[in-house]
């Protein structure tokens, strides 16, 4: 099959899985507010967060580390050598997961009585901690499939661990949890790490004879030359993450006009933003194809197809982006009552739609970024931009509350989407235009204000498509070109 023809029916076989993932992912969340609360959605968000610092300590840099070195070795046609690096990085990721989660069991009851506020979840937390190695290994098979293109074993595997999450979650909830919040929490947490040993397990078995090499020796050398500046990174940003998702119920009761900062907080990141990001399943499968396949060809000295992949990516992710921002705010009403019964939740999530064709493109330009080799680069911007926010929250939050939640976002992510955008540009060489890209967001906020005025519901989203795709075509942003693209795309000839 030609490199073309692969890349597209990779990335329809991952948008696919990830959209009945996300999907799942959703309806559960939705059940979980039904039956906990916007307040017990806080409380598990708080969990989950210090969970995912863990998982950052512990890991280490070593999934992207294991994509990034497994995919030049096959870029230099070195693919004997492939054995040793997932030996080296298999063995990085155990002795740094372990550590990680001695200190996290040790550490959940202060955790919790200081920062979340409620010992119900130091047993959550502690589950986390026990399974903490397996997922950093988990992490690391992850990306060596990758890394050598073995997508259906990936998609297939994730759905394998959905289905084990849910399973263990549900019968956790219904048969002991209840409404309990710190027993629901716990329910997930070991749904979670069900799924974890899971998916390692078929992943070891599933991985691919091809590239073992007897004698090859783990080039730690350059995992560690790697991983270790991602570790120290993206603990950083990882670890400021979590303190903002702590101080935010904190500094949120500051403010006169918060009735419950942990529900106000678990509305904002457990409600809307799953609905916010639901559409980019379709950017997430692209990103995770563009990594490898830039590290293939910045081994190969592939200028040509670096500028092109990048021109196309950027294109598709800024009209994706355009399309679902405007339809998510045409119909944001319309989703929070259906969703959640709450009104709120579509007021908010008609303020964040603006952000989406922002929030779409960062992901793929930081995914170039890293398949280029700049993943310091994004990784210091990432935490500049962390940095910040923890800042602009401390401040904002107790003298304008959610509002000011609103004005930190907006500021971090447009610094850090900037930021990045600029590094890619100077690496790849591409250059940007900005006539067409104003022309299409004229169009979308068109065509989106006119579909508000139909009140929301189907019909209006229906409306807001063919508009859009009318005043696309009418303006040249889209053509006939774009479908000959798409044609020689799937035929591989490009």
């Amino acid at each position: 099959m030609k490199k073309g023809n692969k890349i597209f029916y990779d990335m329809i076989l991952l948008t696919g899985a990830n959209f009945l993932l996300r999907l799942a992912e959703m309806s559960f969340q939705v059940y979980l507010s039904s039956r906990i609360g916007a307040a017990g959605i806080g409380l598990l968000q708080l969990v989950l967060s210090v969970a995912a610092l863990s998982f950052t300590i512990g890991s280490a840099g070593i999934r992207t580390c294991a994509t990034y070195l497994s995919a030049g070795e096959l870029g230099r046609g070195k693919g004997g050598n492939l054995s040793g690096v997932l030996s080296g990085c298999c063995r990085y990721g155990l002795l740094s997961g372990s550590a990680a989660a001695i200190v996290l069991w040790h550490a959940a009851p202060w955790l919790c009585e200081v920062w979340i506020g409620d010992r119900a979840a130091i047993a959550a937390l502690r589950i986390f901690a026990l399974f903490l190695p397996v997922r950093c290994l988990h992490g690391v098979m992850t990306g060596y499939f990758n890394a050598v293109k073995r997508i259906v074993s990936t998609v297939a595997v994730a759905f394998l661990e959905q289905c084990c999450f849910v399973a263990v979650t549900l019968a956790l909830l219904s048969w002991w949890a209840g409404a309990d919040s710190g027993r629901s929490a716990v329910a997930v947490a070991a749904g979670s790490c069900a799924a974890d040993v899971l998916g390692f397990w078929m992943l070891t078995v599933l991985r691919p004879k091809a590239g073992r090499k007897v004698g090859a020796r783990p080039p730690y050398g350059r995992i560690l030359q790697v991983s270790l500046p991602l570790a120290l990174a993206d603990t950083l940003r990882s670890g400021l993450n979590t303190i903002e998702d702590l101080i935010i119920p904190r500094q949120l009761a500051l403010f006169a006009g918060t009735v419950n900062a942990m529900a106000d907080y678990g509305m904002i990141r457990g409600m809307v933003f799953p609905v916010l990001m639901f559409p980019a399943a379709i950017l997430f499968s692209l990103a995770e194809l563009l990594v490898p396949e830039f590290s293939r060809c910045a081994a190969r000295g592939s200028k040509s197809r670096v500028q092109y992949l990048a021109k196309q990516g950027l294109r598709a992710a800024m009209l994706f982006g355009l399309c679902a921002g405007g339809l998510l705010f045409a119909l944001a009403e319309t989703l929070g009552e259906m969703l959640y019964q709450e009104r709120q939740v579509g007021s908010f999530l008609r303020l964040y739609a603006v952000f989406v064709p922002m929030l779409y493109m960062d992901a793929l330009v930081d995914a170039m970024c890293k398949g280029l080799g700049q993943q310091n680069a994004n990784a210091r911007y990432n935490t500049l931009t962390s940095f910040l926010d923890v800042v602009f929250l401390w401040y904002l939050l107790p003298k304008l509350g959610l509002s000011g939640y609103a004005v930190s976002f907006a500021i971090t992510h447009l610094i850090n989407f900037a930021l990045s955008l600029r590094r890619l540009t100077r690496v790849s060489g591409i250059r940007l235009a900005i006539g067409k890209p104003a022309l299409a967001a004229i169009c979308t906020a068109a065509a989106s204000g006119m579909a508000v005025l139909l009140d929301g519901g189907i019909l209006a989203g229906g409306c807001y498509l063919l508009l859009l795709a009318g005043l696309w075509y009418l303006c040249g942003i889209i053509g006939r070109d774009d479908c000959l693209w798409l044609r020689r795309l799937i035929g591989g000839r490009y």
